[in-house]
């Protein structure tokens, strides 16, 4: 059995995230590193409103709130003020690729260098389901109950090719999925260094699973995980 990582606050503590959720994969990697690289005094973890918040909770290294969309701005700030310390900025696809799209963007165009990570599960979670930029043409969600219409709303989003085309060539873009841990372990360090070595932006964009607003068991939903790999193609953006 792989052991809780040490900068975790408590491995014996209850979830908080609803059964399935594919938030525990990720900040499992994430501590991983952070252990093995001895990064916990040095780590600030920024927190955008939606379940990513709840990272507060786990680690135990300094973690800060921000408003919504504002994580990604709050982070830049804190890393001018303090660049010694690596810097992240943890958000949803809504708080990433919706109302924080521009400071995100921004921070990209910069090459601002904080490690922006996004967690890709088609809609915004902690609210109730609704349509997100990265919803798949056709899902049904609680404000698309007959499926999305690229027609009507829009075709899904694509944060890390978009994020690419306009960074700075020295940056890190990575997308990888919660089914694919030791891939998603690999990028995440790979952004991780580019931030403390290179002094660089990176970002990765993380595919998970949302079995509550999905209204799926655990096999329908990585069944629909590889269903989103085959549309967002897990890789590292050269």
């Amino acid at each position: 059995m792989v052991p809780f990582p040490k900068c975790y606050k408590q491995s014996s503590k209850p979830s908080k995230f609803c059964p399935g959720c594919g938030y525990g994969i990720m900040f499992k990697m994430l501590g991983q590193i952070i252990d093995e690289m001895h990064l916990q005094d040095k780590t600030v973890l920024g927190l955008d409103i939606g379940c990513s918040l709840l990272a507060w909770d786990y680690f135990d290294f300094a973690t800060a709130h921000t408003h919504h969309g504002r994580t990604t701005a709050t982070s830049v700030g804190y890393k001018i003020a303090r660049p010694e310390k690596l810097v992240f900025a943890l958000m949803g696809d809504g708080g990433g690729y919706a109302i924080g799209l521009q400071n995100l963007i921004h921070a990209a165009i910069r090459n601002n260098p904080i490690t922006a990570i996004v967690l890709n599960n088609t809609c915004y979670a902690m609210t109730g389901g609704q349509l997100a930029p990265t919803t798949l043409e056709g899902e049904i969600t609680s404000t698309t109950p007959e499926g999305r219409n690229a027609e009507k709303t829009g075709a899904p989003f694509f944060g890390p090719e978009l994020i690419r085309s306009v960074a700075n060539q020295k940056s890190y873009i990575a997308r990888a999925s919660i089914s694919q841990p030791i891939l998603l372990k690999k990028y995440l360090k790979s952004a991780i260094e580019k931030q403390l070595n290179d002094n660089t932006f990176s970002f990765v964009e993380v595919l998970s699973i949302c079995p509550t607003n999905w209204k799926m068991d655990a096999k329908e939903s990585f069944e629909f995980n590889l269903k989103m790999q085959k549309i967002f193609p897990c890789k590292e953006f050269i």
